[in-house]
């Protein structure tokens, strides 16, 4: 058993080095928490709080892992984020800005993996390594008019951008997560678990030079390459088995605290942006041996984090009470927390082969007001999701998995915050494809 976890723990290692690498290089996605982590995950549309068919446990419910077994999982999807831009109804000088744009990053691919081992009957042990991310945007479309740009000192006479600073306008948002988690069963079918978050966190804006007047830090606003910090948190959780046909699960996720980013403090409030509290519950049923249904209801407390909460407005109509980067400065105007609900099947068609399906719905963070657009085009959340996949054993006992998922949002829409009388514009839509292997061990 020793070998085996020292051999597990080399496993674990080289893997997350590896993750590491390739996600520091991509983020992407539909929103601020992936739909779903690892594979099983991805195919019902994340409704897995009670669902244990991989080693993912530190992703979602870390009790889970009490009845995951002994396996690898590698994951990898491929995402194609899309979002556009548009202003309509500005006039005079500032109709130069009645234009749209769409996102340059198109492509993603993102890893993931998961390790699980039973040490005895009551005692699991593993990590899961996984992201956050899909705020990497990047509008590269100008008025074409040179001096249009609404800070010549930073930009010279160089043509504004959608926001009215100069050159490419976006920012690159990520976040790595790795989740040691250990999970114990105290009594028959009745588990609980827990996963420290350790988190790096990377952070880069660009072409905001017309927010940088109402900064309290007007060097730290934008332009300033890629920023790094660090943070931690906690995830608990428990699952209970009650019947062969019914398990319930939930789970708890801590706010994870940031280190602030010190290139940018004069632009995020109070130079950081910590990861929201969250929690789960879930339900499955097997109303036939053959079929399982999944559901689940998970709530992000986004009013929790300033830096997503804080309204649009304040920096911009008053920045000497509420200069960016302060603690009452503009952040993107999420106002509401969401709660988001999420409906799994999972049918076993033959014993090599399980389909599964998912579809996930959640409420908007905001409403279509000065705080959905502006300044909040850059931070846009798809709010639904459907999912297709499915899993086929080999004759040697590892598993080949296979998703597909489109997440969509709701148009959001308003007037701006920057251009009295225009109105603006953005829908964010993702289509996904996941391919993943397993082995148990």
């Amino acid at each position: 058993m020793i070998v085996m976890l020292k051999q597990g723990l080399r496993y674990s290692i080289s893997l997350l080095l590896l993750v590491f690498a390739l996600t520091a290089q991509v983020y992407a996605g539909g929103g601020y928490f992936a739909m779903g982590y690892g594979p099983i995950a991805w195919q019902l549309a994340g409704a897995v709080t009670a669902v244990s068919e991989d080693a993912f446990a530190g992703a979602t419910n870390p009790a889970k892992l009490s009845v995951a077994g002994n396996r690898l999982d590698l994951s990898l999807t491929l995402l194609n984020p899309n979002r556009k831009v548009e202003r309509t109804g500005a006039t005079g000088p500032a109709s130069a800005y009645n234009f749209s744009s769409t996102s340059a990053n198109s492509l993603f691919f993102v890893p993931e993996f998961a390790y699980s081992r039973q040490v005895n009957e009551q005692l699991a042990i593993g990590i899961s390594a996984y992201a956050n991310g899909g705020m990497n945007i990047e509008y590269r479309d100008t008025t074409g008019i040179p001096a249009t740009n609404l800070n010549p000192a930073l930009c010279g006479t160089k043509p504004g951008n959608f926001m009215g600073g100069c050159g490419k306008l976006g920012f690159d948002m990520g976040q790595f997560i790795v989740a040691p988690t250990l999970a114990w069963q105290f009594a028959p079918g009745q588990s609980l678990g827990i996963s420290p978050l350790l988190t790096l966190q990377m952070f880069k804006a660009y072409g905001l030079q017309a927010f940088a007047p109402s900064s309290g830090s007007p060097r730290h606003v934008t332009n300033n390459g890629q920023d790094y910090a660090l943070g931690a948190g906690v995830r608990v959780g428990w699952l209970g088995e009650f019947k062969p046909w019914l398990s319930l699960g939930a789970a708890y996720s801590s706010k994870i605290y940031m280190q602030d980013f010190d290139k940018y403090k004069g632009l995020l409030v109070e130079g950081s942006f910590d990861i929201p509290a969250n929690y789960n519950i879930g339900i499955a049923i097997k109303p036939r041996p053959d079929w399982l249904l999944a559901f689940d209801i998970q709530r992000i407390e986004f009013r929790g984090v300033r830096a997503l909460s804080n309204g649009i407005l304040p920096s911009l109509s008053d920045p000497l009470a509420n200069p960016l980067g302060s603690k009452s400065g503009s952040g993107f105007g999420w106002q509401r927390d969401q709660t988001n609900y999420k409906l799994g099947v999972i049918y076993n068609a033959t014993p090599q082969l399980t389909l599964r399906a998912g579809y996930t719905y959640g409420q908007r963070a905001n409403d279509n007001d000065l705080n959905a657009v502006s300044f909040g085009v850059l931070a846009v959340n798809p709010i639904r999701a459907a999912s297709v996949g499915m899993s086929w054993k080999t004759d040697s006992g590892s598993e080949l998995h296979m998703g597909f998922a489109r997440m969509d949002g709701t148009k959001y829409k308003g007037p701006s915050a920057i251009f009295p009388g225009a109105k603006e514009s953005v829908r964010p839509y993702v289509y996904a494809v996941n391919i993943a292997w397993s082995q148990t061990m």
